[in-house]
C-alpha cells in the first residue's frame, strides 16, 4: 500500500470518530493513532459528554493507543487528525514521542501546527513530522456544526451551554454557595 493510499485510509478512520463526536453533540472532530500500519488507537472530542476539558479526540486516541500498547511511548506512530491540533495537543503528540501527524483541515482560532503557532518546527530534543492534507468533508462539518450551534443560541438566547454530561444540554448545574466551608446551601447563617 502507498502511503498516499494509507493517507486516505487513515483520515477516513479519523473522519469516522469526528462523526462519532457529531453524534454526541461535540465538536466534531477524530482522530487515531497507527503504528505499523494498523490503528492502535482512537478518539473523538468528549469533553461536554465526559466533563473534561481535556478529552480533545487526540488526547482520548493518544490514551486508547497507550493501554492497548501498554506503554506511554508511541515511539514510530503516525497520528491522524480531522482537524489541527491545538497547543494542549500537539504537546501531547510531543511528549507521547509521536513521529508524524497529519490533519485534514485548519484549525484558525486555535491551530497551533501551521494556523497561529508552530509547535511542531521549534526546537525539541522530540521532532515531529506534519502534514496538512486538506479533506474539504473535515471542515464543512466543521463548519456546519458550528453554524447549527450559532442559529440554535440566536433561538435560545441566555440559555447555559456546554454542561457536563449532557451532550450539549442546555440545563444548568446546580449552584452550590460556600462549599469550600462545607457550608451548603441550606447551612447560610
Amino acid at each position: 500500500m502507498s502511503e498516499e493510499v494509507n493517507h486516505k485510509v487513515f483520515l477516513e478512520e479519523a473522519y469516522r470518530e469526528a462523526l462519532k463526536s457529531l453524534a454526541i453533540d461535540e465538536v466534531p472532530v477524530g482522530a487515531v493513532v497507527v503504528l505499523d500500519g494498523k490503528v492502535v488507537g482512537r478518539g473523538h472530542n468528549r469533553r461536554i459528554v465526559d466533563c473534561n476539558a481535556v478529552h480533545h479526540a487526540e488526547i482520548v486516541a493518544i490514551q486508547d493507543a497507550c493501554r492497548n500498547l501498554r506503554r506511554w511511548r508511541l515511539d514510530g506512530a503516525v497520528m491522524y487528525i480531522t482537524n489541527e491540533p491545538c497547543l494542549m495537543c500537539a504537546g501531547a503528540v510531543i511528549h507521547s514521542r509521536i513521529n508524524k501527524v497529519y490533519f485534514a483541515s485548519l484549525n484558525e482560532k486555535m491551530g497551533a501546527v501551521i494556523s497561529n503557532y508552530r509547535v511542531f518546527d521549534q526546537k525539541s530534543p522530540y521532532r515531529v513530522e506534519y502534514g496538512y492534507i486538506p479533506d474539504g468533508r473535515a471542515e464543512k462539518l466543521l463548519k456546519e456544526y458550528f453554524s447549527k450551534k450559532r442559529e440554535k443560541k440566536k433561538v435560545e438566547k441566555g440559555s447555559v451551554n456546554s454542561v457536563c454530561g449532557g451532550g450539549g444540554s442546555d440545563r444548568p448545574l446546580p449552584v452550590q454557595k460556600n462549599t469550600v466551608s462545607g457550608q451548603g446551601e441550606e447551612g447560610q447563617g
